[in-house]
């Protein structure tokens, strides 16, 4: 080869390795700036009015030269409210290191080092760009923020411990995304919690509220125990604890009750296991076996593969509709067998419908349930909404050698004061003629003010006299208007007759409430009644009211 051809190809390599490398430092600002925006946030849960956010590794030390700016905002037409719960900046002049609010018309802060925060802001809009940024730092946790829209004054943070509060009642609404915040709890829904405890992660425990959403939560204040029993339940582990001089209890909705089933008959299952006891006996894992009260081995599945798309199934009859608030399950509770099922879904469905899959609230997709950890310990989970049904199944979606469960639905029966029951029909006008008003009417209910042990011939008698007084009335009217016109606004004599009788027929229906006129004349109208009623109920979650047993 020639010698200055050998040069030139080097030459030119050279050259490319120069441009590649130009290229990158020109690029780099570019990318570090578009990695930087975002980079410094942390923990982010946000809903349609409340949320919470962090900063980058809190409660650990933020990262230097980070970035987190976010855009909040609550529904238009309500102000925002924003809480710092903690605010651990290193800087003392924010000139590099710092936290800022900005809306279309004002600017909060920026806040920084030792400076006086306000811990609640109350904004004058719905809209809020929260801007942190670092520098070069030693140490500093950053910060916490919760927010709600202005429905929500009695907002708290994440951080808030029941020991922060004196009263022995108070009502405190929770933000979402409070789960996964650092802090522990101790104790359970049942006993209760230490007053050391995290108040909204305990409520998200207890299913009270969900982390999605958020809510408003009753707290009951009681004397402390010896010992709190911790459990896994919604996805957060509460931890045992020692003795405290108060603890905390939060209202029950009254609908917290262990539903029964029997085993036979009322549970089923896609299979069932035959095992081999050490004298050489088949030990069936039957369904009949899957009630988590009964002791013994559990129900276990026939199939233990964790290589095919999961088909297995336990399925529960109740009866008849059930309002199902949450379910507890456990592994196979012997310690000779080490099966659990470790996440599922549910289905549900009632007589002569399809099944249909337990969704989340926010994203609409199949809700993945956290199960079992180990096959001794029972896990709670609760259902906000809940589920109103006939029939559940729990599908394991993974698990542990082998699938096996034992389990309990809590909820509570169906009744006509029930919100899952009772339809709520909003009129579409005022003016709603008699005639549409009695074809809607299927039980008529008296109104409160009306005695149901009506005396019959008490009534009957005024409406006789009524009639006559009504017809001769009629008669005298007609004699005196016999040139009448046809369009008069009082209608016909024929028409007075017919909207007398309608009364006399009715005496109580232009007193019947709107949400007693529906009537499920089938299985589909009475699914797609319910779906909307828990919808509504995902929608506007209510505090609940009836206080657990000190």
């Amino acid at each position: 080869m020639v010698p200055g051809a050998r040069g030139g190809g080097a030459l030119a390599r050279a050259a490319g390795r120069g441009l590649l490398a130009l290229l990158l430092a020109v690029s780099a600002p570019l990318r570090l700036q578009a990695e930087e925006l975002g980079d410094g946030c942390g923990h982010l849960v946000t809903y349609q009015d409340s949320g919470t956010m962090t900063s980058k590794n809190y409660p650990g030390t933020y990262p230097n030269h980070t970035v987190c700016e976010k855009t909040i905002t609550v529904p238009k037409g309500k102000r925002l409210i924003l809480r710092l719960g903690d605010l651990d900046i290193e800087s003392q002049t924010c000139a590099s290191d710092y936290l800022l609010f900005t809306s279309s018309s004002d600017q909060y802060g920026p806040y920084c080092g030792s400076m006086t925060v306000p811990k609640e802001l109350l904004l004058n809009t719905s809209e809020v760009t929260v801007r942190f940024e670092s520098g070069s730092h030693i140490s500093g946790r950053g910060f916490l923020l919760t927010y709600a829209s202005s429905d929500h004054p009695d907002l708290i943070t994440c951080l808030e411990r029941a020991s922060h509060y004196l009263k022995t009642e108070y009502s405190k609404f929770c933000p979402a995304g409070c789960r996964d915040v650092a802090g522990d709890i101790s104790g359970n829904m049942v006993d209760g919690y230490r007053d050391t405890s995290l108040l909204c992660k305990a409520a998200i425990h207890a299913g009270i509220i969900a982390d999605e959403l958020g809510g408003q939560i009753s707290v009951l204040q009681r004397k402390g125990i010896s010992r709190y029993e911790g459990i896994l339940a919604n996805g957060v582990l509460s931890r045992d604890g020692s003795l405290s001089d108060k603890r905390f209890l939060f209202t029950s909705n009254g609908c917290s009750r262990s539903l029964s089933f029997e085993p036979d008959g009322q549970i089923r299952a896609s299979s069932s296991w035959q095992s081999v006891n050490e004298s050489g006996d088949q030990v069936h894992w039957s369904p009949g076996q899957a009630r988590l009260q009964d002791q013994g081995p559990s129900w276990a599945s026939g199939d233990s593969s964790n290589n095919h798309k999961p088909r297995e199934w336990l399925e529960i009859d109740l009866g008849e509709k059930k309002k199902i608030t949450g379910i507890r399950t456990t592994g196979s509770t012997q310690s000779n067998f080490n099966f659990y099922v470790k996440s599922f879904v549910m289905n549900f469905k009632n007589n002569n419908s399809k099944w249909k899959t337990y969704k989340g609230i926010v994203n609409n997709e199949e809700k993945v349930f956290q199960g079992n950890s180990n096959f001794r310990d029972p896990v709670q989970n609760n259902f906000i909404p809940p589920i109103v049904a006939r029939y559940v199944r729990v599908v394991p979606q993974t698990w542990h050698q082998r699938i096996a469960l034992k389990v309990e639905l809590i909820g509570c029966q169906i009744t006509q004061g029930n919100d899952s029951l009772v339809w709520r029909k909003t009129s579409q006008s005022t003016s709603v003629s008699t005639k549409k008003e009695d074809e809607t009417i299927t039980r008529p209910i008296p109104s409160e003010e009306t005695s149901t042990g009506i005396n019959i011939t008490t009534v009957a008698i005024p409406l006789v006299l009524l009639v006559v007084l009504v017809f001769a009335g009629m008669g005298i009217f007609a004699a005196f208007r016999k040139k009448k016109k046809k369009g008069s606004p009082y209608g016909s004599a024929e028409a007075q007759k017919t909207d007398c009788w309608k009364q006399i027929k009715y005496p109580f229906a232009r007193h019947q409430s709107a949400e007693f006129t529906i009537s499920y004349d089938n299985e589909k109208e009475m699914t797609q009644k319910l779906d909307l009623i828990t919808s509504d109920m995902a929608a506007s979650p209510e505090p609940v009211s009836e206080p657990l047993p000190p």
